[in-house]
């Protein structure tokens, strides 16, 4: 028998974030930005068994005192948190979506390379209490993939669908979520089914390209935060629509946006799109 979700607090009281992953580039920018929130408070830290960072103050590494200690125990994290935010890996994000779920923990999962089973589970959790779940929580990629879908319904199919995406040399998975997901707002304006559509690869005698698909392509190298373009090629002109991310702060502020957010919602799984109104 699993706990009721707790009732939401009131919003005059701060909201006490955990965050998953403590130690990555993304929850070092989660901490830091929960620090500087007023409106929040930064309550528990997660990172993985073994980790150098378990034990140490998680504001530490950015200068600051937290008074948090960072540790392995998510059932010990999520008893004093109201919502937690996790960038990690999906098998990770599962387990502790399953946790939240059976806790009345509110979640926030910016987590990429998820697989359709992986989706479908956290939506399952999702029936016992609201979570968001999105690629990317940068405000401004939300609002390119609104322009990705309105473009590729005005423009229609005389124009090709190209998605172009570079990140840093350690990222993981390709494409990335965030491509992936403009390429569903693409193939959603177009009104065909991205599973159907998409091309992810091209090499050797490839023949012409056939219409209407939406190919994607992918760079790795340096320190490339996350670089976005979604072309529409047409006869005799180009639209290029473009997001460039030079901080991982945008991605932790989108994410501070969802916590707010869910912190008052119903169970239910949302995205980006329902936390900015688009």
């Amino acid at each position: 028998m699993t706990d009721a979700p707790r009732a939401s607090a009131s919003t005059s009281t701060p909201l006490r974030v955990g965050v998953a992953g403590a130690s990555g580039r993304m929850g070092q920018a989660l901490i830091a930005a929960t620090l500087a929130a007023p409106d929040l408070a930064l309550a528990a830290a997660l990172d993985v068994p073994g980790s150098a960072f378990l034990g140490s103050d998680a504001g530490a590494r950015i200068g600051r005192v937290s008074g948090v200690t960072v540790d392995a125990d998510i059932d010990a994290a999520l008893a004093r948190i109201d919502v937690l935010i996790d960038f990690t890996r999906p098998e990770g994000t599962l387990r502790h979506a399953a946790a939240c779920a059976a806790r009345g923990t509110r979640l926030v999962a910016g987590t990429t390379g998820l697989d359709d089973a992986g989706k479908a589970a956290i939506a399952e959790c999702a029936r016992n209490v609201a979570m968001v779940l999105a690629p990317n929580m940068s405000v401004g990629v939300n609002v390119l993939a609104a322009l990705v879908e309105l473009a590729a319904a005005r423009l229609g199919p005389a124009y090709d669908i190209e998605v172009l995406e570079m990140h840093h040399r350690h990222k993981v998975d390709a494409p990335s979520g965030t491509a992936l997901a403009l390429g569903e707002a693409a193939a959603r304006g177009a009104g065909v089914a991205l599973a159907t559509h998409a091309v992810y690869a091209r090499e050797g005698v490839t023949g012409e390209r056939r219409g209407g698909t939406i190919g994607f392509a992918t760079l790795r190298g340096g320190d490339v935060v996350g670089e976005h373009t979604v072309l529409f090629a047409g006869s005799g002109e180009r639209i290029e629509l473009t997001h460039r991310a030079t901080s991982r702060a945008n991605f932790a502020e989108g994410a501070l946006r969802a916590a707010r957010f869910v912190r008052s919602r119903p169970a239910g799984l949302y995205d980006m799109r329902d936390v900015l109104g688009l």
